[in-house]
């Protein structure tokens, strides 16, 4: 299938990957992948996951795990999310790093399709909680790449490791380009 992911990738969409998930050292984290822009979006991080032989899960409203496509995002990697009011999901979901040897958690910081120029946090809160760094991917459609950062720590100051992730996404475009992150000023 690796190889398969590769010529669809490489060859058929014409795509290029800077770094890697260093996933020999870097068993849990949070992976964010801005922007998100589209439901191409991911059919795209599927292909990445393939390509780059590592396991990467993601997040959905619990709804999405019904019938008739519930058993398939299960298959990918997918972990439903209950949305609830009145609780506490960010230690619900730093409990599920307790719980397992491996787990590489993709999120939308963004947390819709549409237009933002902020994020919603609880991505940032969960690795904080979970104490895992943070993987930035780039789904730059302008340019035809994914960009994979290093691994980031956060620190205590929210703001400015905001102001540092946000960069590593300036300029980037999504698939609705008009849609593509732009943070306030």
């Amino acid at each position: 299938m690796e190889k398969l992911a590769s010529f669809i990738f490489y060859k058929i969409m014409k795509w290029k990957m800077i770094g890697d998930f260093n996933s020999d050292t870097i068993k849990k984290c949070v992976v964010i992948a801005v922007p998100h822009t589209s439901w191409h979006d991911f059919y795209l991080g599927l292909l990445i996951r393939r390509v780059n032989r590592v396991k990467i899960s993601f997040m959905g409203k619990k709804e999405l795990f019904k019938w008739p496509l519930g058993w398939y995002f299960k298959k990918v990697g997918g972990i439903p999310l209950d949305r609830t009011s009145g609780q506490n999901k960010v230690e619900a979901i730093a409990k599920e790093f307790e719980k397992r040897d491996e787990l590489r958690l993709t999120l939308a910081p963004e947390g819709t399709r549409k237009k933002v120029s902020t994020w919603k946090t609880g991505f940032y809160y969960i690795a904080k909680a979970a104490n895992v760094p943070i993987i930035m991917v780039a789904f730059d459609f302008g340019k035809k790449r994914v960009v994979i950062s290093s691994p980031f720590y956060p620190t205590d100051d929210i703001d400015k490791d905001l102001q540092f992730m946000y960069g590593f996404f300036k300029g980037v475009k999504g698939k609705i380009p008009e849609y593509s992150f732009e943070p306030d000023a």
